[in-house]
């Protein structure tokens, strides 16, 4: 067996690991990566952000050519299947897996594809996939393996008509009915995603509301939304047992009720992937969902072992990852930029797409915070009403006083682009994070951005 030597090692090709890889190679230290899979990317290239951020995009373009009128001139509405959207999808990720491979390459940092496996804390083992088993004894560890959809034992996740958010990418047809259980982020972005491609969705939230941390409003946007849709909504909904046959899925719930369509996809949750891993080798625990627990450093309870992105658990976002992979590297070689990922925006990518960023109206009114509204509508923007994408609003919640902007949440069409704008000048130190700065500033015109200097006189007049 051979035995190598490195400075850090990290165990996962994510966005966490990458960015923790890359920003200890800058540093001068010599890196490796691990990854199970036969490619970089992580399960967000292959299996969660990038996939189904594509089909979303593919699914959007389809609807808006069935449904804008100068379209019906050229020729009649058309049907795309689900594996018909998929091949696009799947382009998008061999491009991601080639830029990727070429970053390790350009930075020196050699790639082990295999299993990683603790022998103690400074030694890991690696069953790689070409050249059999490898030993690698290094100074720091970063585990950043990601997450996997979780499965309860008592759904067969085999059957051909039950999927998880990672196997649904497997669908060889388009059902005619699916049922989706879990109203989380995932779960909302495939009924988008579905209902697009016409199928019947039944969304079914154990929850009493859908996507609780949001304002309100948004929240209520997005369940009209849906709804107008076709998509059937079931609030405050458990399964008690899902059978299947040969036609199709029975979901029984604890309030009685018999739910049929033609598949299910189960989505309520996510675990760390830390169970392969031969963590009790080094004496670390985690918690129910596999999920390791860490400081303000991302160090873990073993002294050169840190963590990062979805194994950690919140904010698991593709996004948060990134910064907390830098930030891992930063701390453990001392350089700068080791700050702890306390507030990310959120980016939602149903149809229409949810961004925000700050406090929600019902957390300032809790706070007894003194604060005002300034709202936006898409449809009264020229640049809406040039690409048809009228639904949505722009919404500013802002210190009556000091007019500190405290919370931006944008619903509609580039959210998670327009968001930016209102998180930047939140950044801003002291007086500088005003609302008047999207009075005093002049937008291009027409532009989405303009929605912010309309929200900002739309809150401005409530004020004076």
């Amino acid at each position: 067996m051979t035995t190598r030597h490195y400075d850090v090692v990290v165990l996962g090709t994510g966005p966490a690991g990458e960015g923790a890889a890359m920003n200890a190679a800058k540093a001068g230290k010599r890196v490796a990566v691990i990854e199970a899979s036969p490619r970089v990317g992580g399960s967000c290239t292959h299996l969660g952000t990038i996939p189904s951020k594509a089909l979303r995009h593919a699914v959007k373009e389809i609807i808006a050519f069935n449904t804008n009128p100068m379209f019906r001139d050229i020729g009649e509405p058309r049907w795309f299947s689900f594996p018909k959207v998929l091949e696009r999808a799947n382009r998008v990720i061999d491009k991601q897996v080639l830029g990727r491979t070429e970053y390790y390459a350009r930075n020196r940092i050699d790639v082990y594809f295999g299993l990683g496996r603790f022998k103690d804390a400074n030694t890991i083992e690696v069953n790689t996939y070409e050249k059999g088993p490898e030993e690698i004894v290094t100074d720091k560890v970063v585990i950043a393996t990601g997450s996997s959809p979780y499965r309860p034992a008592n759904i067969d996740f085999t059957h051909p008509r039950i999927y998880c958010s990672d196997s649904i990418l497997t669908l060889s047809h388009t059902p005619r009915s699916l049922i989706i259980y879990g109203a989380g982020v995932i779960g909302c972005e495939y009924a988008s995603i579905f209902c697009g491609l016409g199928v019947r969705v039944e969304l079914i939230n154990p929850a009493k509301k859908l996507l609780s941390f949001l304002d309100d409003e948004i929240t209520d946007a997005l369940s009209y939304h849906l709804r107008d849709g076709g998509i059937l909504i079931r609030h405050n909904e458990t399964f008690e047992s899902v059978e299947t046959n040969d036609r199709g899925v029975v979901m029984q719930t604890m309030s009685g009720k018999k739910l049929r369509a033609d598949a299910l996809l189960f989505c309520n949750g996510r675990s760390g992937n830390t169970s392969s891993l031969g963590l009790e080798n080094i004496g670390l625990e985690t918690n129910s969902r596999g999920q390791l627990a860490v400081n303000d450093t991302y160090q873990t309870a073993v002294e050169n072992v840190y963590a990062a992105g979805d194994v950690i658990g919140w904010p698991s976002l593709a996004s948060a990852a990134y910064d907390q992979g830098r930030s891992v590297a930063a701390n453990m070689l001392g350089l700068e930029g080791g700050h702890f990922i306390s507030e990310v925006p959120t980016g939602i990518y149903t149809i229409p797409e949810i961004s925000s960023v700050g406090k929600t109206e019902a957390e300032l009114t809790a706070e007894k915070v003194p604060y005002e509204v300034g709202r936006a509508f898409f449809k009264n923007t020229a640049r809406a009403q040039i690409t048809g994408e009228a639904v949505g609003m722009l919404k500013i919640l802002f210190h009556r006083e000091s007019l500190e902007i405290l919370g931006i949440h944008c619903f509609g069409d580039q959210a998670s682009e327009i968001v930016h704008i209102g998180q930047a000048i939140m950044k801003q130190p002291g007086e500088l994070n005003t609302l008047k700065y999207f009075l005093n500033t002049t937008f291009n015109y027409p532009t989405m951005a303009e929605a912010y200097r309309v929200a900002a006189l739309n809150g401005f007049n409530r004020v004076f």
